[in-house]
């Protein structure tokens, strides 16, 4: 039992619907999976929201559903039926939010991003996560292909101890699950630091752009990071005093997020640094390349200049009758051009 990776794998849930009549969805639609437990072990597998609902009645019930990109009309059903505030509703529908953690009554509401290093194309895929979790459900929505929850919700069924805590044992769940995946981004973006770092020393025309690329890429990685430390630490402040084996393990949580964000920091500095370096190996190799053109146009100029002089029609020129006049100004040409010549080369102008 768990969260497929995508709407073309659908459960059993959503088998129940596949000969639905003609016109608006319902919102199980956008199930993908729903489940309830009690104490910890799963004990129905609802086909219907308001199955799901009744079957809460027990104590010690909690249902976990999770959707896949629901459209407004089933979210908002979904939302109808567990009493979900309109604000964070309207949060999750519109999507692309950044990473947070709010209380509503007696309802939380998080915003992930979780993410995933592509080998293929050397970039960063981010995708996002909202979660309602309630007294008595948990209700994940996913925009995009990560995380995968289905791996989640198989950890926990095999943790009955660590799921009949509740709602808040799945929350730290998922978010142990998103930092964990954040691991494979950074191995990647540390191979693309150090791929540019012999980028740039080599003289590639090409490493400014990707400087550029990848800076937006730790950017957006910051970003999806940096506010996991304060959410995780509003969660562990959020726990009643009797669940200090889940205070501890969102603590585990946290150190590792903290390893993350601090990597991501350390990704930004390096490639200010490498922009920095490149920036004057650029403007060195520049220098360069102004210090020989300046030096030909001036073992050119010579000639030109003894040329011009010698070019002169005016009549009374002392050299015009010599009869050694015109290879002596082809050797002053050439020797002057020579001069020039050493004096640039020793000075490494060219």
């Amino acid at each position: 039992m768990g969260d497929e990776p995508s709407r073309e794998a659908p459960e059993r849930s959503m088998r129940r619907f596949a000969q639905r009549r003609p016109g608006p969805a319902p919102a199980e639609a956008s199930v993908v999976n729903s489940v309830v437990y009690r104490d910890g072990r799963a004990v129905s597998e609802p086909a219907t929201l308001a199955e799901a609902v009744e079957d809460l009645g027990e104590a010690g019930s909690m249902a976990w559903i999770g959707l896949y990109r629901p459209p407004e009309d089933q979210l908002l059903a979904v939302a109808e039926r567990f009493g979900l505030h309109q604000l964070a509703v309207e949060d999750a529908i519109v999507a692309h939010q950044r990473p947070k953690l709010e209380r509503y009554g007696d309802t939380l509401f998080a915003v992930l991003r979780p993410a995933r290093y592509l080998d293929e194309t050397e970039q960063v895929d981010f995708g996002e996560l909202h979660v309602f979790v309630g007294p008595r459900f948990v209700i994940t929505v996913r925009h995009s292909e990560t995380p995968d929850l289905a791996a989640v919700r198989t950890r926990m069924e095999g943790e009955p101890d660590l799921l009949s805590r509740g709602p808040e044992a799945v929350l730290y769940a998922v978010l142990d699950a998103v930092v964990d995946e954040y691991a494979p981004v950074v191995a990647g973006l540390r191979t693309d630091v150090d791929e540019i770092e012999d980028q740039v020393f080599s003289g590639d025309p090409q490493v400014s752009r990707r400087i550029y690329q990848l800076s937006r890429e730790v950017i957006d990685f910051q970003r999806a990071t940096a506010p996991l430390l304060d959410m995780l630490s509003a969660l562990e402040a959020d726990l009643g005093a009797d669940d200090e084996e889940l205070r501890r393990s969102l603590r585990d949580v946290t150190d590792h997020a903290t390893t993350v964000v601090e990597r991501a920091d350390d990704f930004r500095q390096l490639l200010t640094n490498v922009l920095t370096v490149n920036g004057t190996l650029v403007s060195q190799a520049q220098n360069e390349e102004i210090k020989k053109i300046s030096a030909w146009a001036a073992i050119l100029f010579a000639p030109t200049l003894i040329g011009t002089v010698y070019g002169m029609n005016f009549v009374h020129m002392p050299e015009l009758r010599w009869l050694t006049g015109y290879p002596f100004a082809i050797t002053l040409m050439l020797l002057t051009c020579a001069s020039l010549y050493v004096v640039f080369k020793k000075r490494r102008w060219l």
